[in-house]
């Protein structure tokens, strides 16, 4: 009996051992497919590395590039530039995000190799966050193709909640704000809309600007504005002063007049008469066009834009200088009025997003979004809702 118990323990012992063995072997044999999947993955991404000497964003599991979302490095795997180190970034990649991220350090020459996290393009205060709790300097918005430093004017807009942006919304159909409601609307306002979507904000609150006082309230210490937008003409005296985008629309300055006077003003000779009186708004470039191109006609100057083509209508002034981008909406709303020299605008400019200097990242987003919109259809539509001439072919 007692030979059966011993027979029966060593049994016993023996299929332990036996599952024992198995389960080491078959633990082996899964660590060994997982290095070689690994070193697999590792060598399509080197050999991706090298067909994109720009930089990438790869999903590992069908390497291919994600367009949209923001992408953050993790910690973990900062500082790998070898091909002995890239397993490892593909092994953090593989147990957490699934995606790795390439790109040439142009300080050292080297080319670095991060494991990924892709947080959405909506979400930029999450990114933004997430980058500073892994220590990193930067995210990167995949569909514009540039960095937001997480010490930035951006991040610092990110982190207030809302973009403050500059307007005097008395420049129909770009940007008005209705008295009553306090209701903001055009087509910079849309522009607007665009642009902060693309760039991750999310609130625009507005702050009421004047023409005489735009570069001041810009410019000014600790000045609320972060941006400003609505039929501001891009020029070299202001790009001196201050940041300003890339052009959205094209402009140039034109005049309206009563419809039975659109045959006498024909040319800028016969509105520079002393007989001819010609209303602007204070401040702004219409009033230095009428003052250095008609020095000889009566210029009469009316604080409040909006209200200029009614005078003229009324008869209380002959000509208003204003712009391609104006004159239209005015036409169109009032059959008294007319603009006879549209199609032959006295100047050419475009119209952009003005901001001030020290605000460089927020600039090369802003443009990199007014590029998007370029691209994709949606400035083209914008300018067919509202009546205006889209020119970039």
């Amino acid at each position: 009996m007692k030979n059966i118990r011993i027979w029966r323990l060593a049994a016993v012992a023996t299929v332990i051992c036996g599952v024992i063995v198995l389960t080491q072997c078959t633990s082996c044999s899964e660590e060994a497919a997982e290095r070689r999947r690994i070193r697999a993955i590792a060598d399509s991404v080197w050999t991706y590395s090298q067909r994109h000497p720009e930089g990438f964003t790869l999903r590992i599991d069908s390497m291919t590039q994600p367009r949209r979302g923001i992408m953050v490095s993790y910690a973990a795997t900062q500082g790998c530039h070898e091909r002995s180190q890239l397993d490892s970034v593909v092994r953090h990649a593989l147990h957490h995000d699934g995606y790795v991220g390439g790109w040439p350090n142009s300080e050292d020459g080297r080319y670095y190799f991060d494991s990924s996290r892709l947080i959405a393009e909506d979400s930029l205060a999450a990114a933004l966050n997430f980058a500073r709790k892994n220590g990193q300097h930067s995210v990167y918005i995949l569909s514009l193709q540039e960095n937001v430093p997480t010490d930035s004017a951006m991040a610092r807009i990110v982190r207030y909640g809302s973009l403050i942006v500059g307007s005097t919304g008395d420049y129909r159909p770009l940007s008005y704000c209705e008295p009553e409601t306090q209701q903001w609307w055009g087509f910079d306002i849309d522009v607007l809309a665009e642009i902060a979507w693309r760039i991750g904000i999310r609130g625009c609150s507005f702050f009421k600007t004047t023409w005489p006082t735009l570069t001041a309230d810009v410019t000014m210490d600790h000045s609320p504005i972060h941006l400003a937008i609505g039929g501001i003409t891009i020029t070299d005296a202001r790009r001196k002063k201050m940041l300003m985008s890339e052009g959205y629309l094209a402009n140039g300055k034109t005049i309206l007049c009563r419809a039975a006077d659109s045959l006498r003003f024909c040319t800028l000779a016969a509105i520079d008469r002393p007989d001819v009186r010609v209303m602007v708004n204070p401040g702004g470039l219409n009033e230095q066009f009428a003052m250095q191109r008609l020095p000889h006609a009566t210029l009469l100057r009316h604080e409040r834009n909006e209200e200029i083509p009614a005078l003229v209508a009324a008869g209380r002034a002959d000509v208003m200088i204003t712009e391609i981008t104006e004159a239209p909406y005015y036409v169109r709303t009032d059959s008294s009025l007319a603009a006879p020299l549209l199609d032959a605008p006295f100047t050419h400019s475009e119209i952009g997003v003005l901001m001030r200097k020290g605000q460089d990242d927020l600039l090369r987003l802003v443009n990199a979004a007014i590029r998007q919109m370029k691209a994709d259809g949606t400035l083209r539509r914008l300018c067919e809702k509202y009546g205006l001439a889209y020119t970039y072919e």
